[in-house]
């Protein structure tokens, strides 16, 4: 994982209604990026829902929360319409940014590892977070901002 204190690699990607989303975009807002293997998938909903359920405490916090995954535009959609995520699920299906941010060893691998990063206003990583319990993760997350 990259290490706390770092700058957080900019990128520019699609979130799940077509939309470009750049990291640079965020300067002076702390940014949640969780990496998530597959959407639509137990573990995904399970974390997913927490994010959403939390969402209102990220905002107040002024923490913007970025779901990612290397799935396509329409399986993002689905998922996000699914369960009313309201928050940007970004679509890396070049794994681009998985591979810069090491939720991917390799351009073949078919999915990212479950990861988290906080990435301050200033563009520096926070905190990297690699054992993530998908049920508690947002709630512990969140009451550490």
């Amino acid at each position: 994982m990259l290490k706390e204190g770092t700058q957080a690699p900019d990128f520019t990607v699609k979130d799940h209604n077509g939309n470009t989303v750049r990291l640079a975009d965020f300067r002076g807002r702390r940014v949640v990026l969780w990496f998530y293997p597959k959407a639509d998938t137990p573990g995904c909903t399970m974390e997913g829902q927490g994010f959403r359920d939390n969402y209102h405490r990220f905002k107040e916090r002024d923490t913007a929360v970025l779901g990612i995954s290397l799935d396509g535009q329409d399986a993002n959609k689905a998922f996000a319409e699914k369960y009313a995520f309201p928050y940007p699920l970004l679509c890396d299906v070049e794994k681009k940014v998985a591979m810069a941010y090491q939720a991917v060893t390799s351009p073949d691998d078919a999915y990212a590892k479950r990861i988290s990063y906080v990435i301050g206003g200033d563009g520096i990583i926070q905190e990297s977070i690699e054992n993530v319990d998908t049920q508690n993760h947002s709630r512990e997350l969140c009451s550490r901002l």
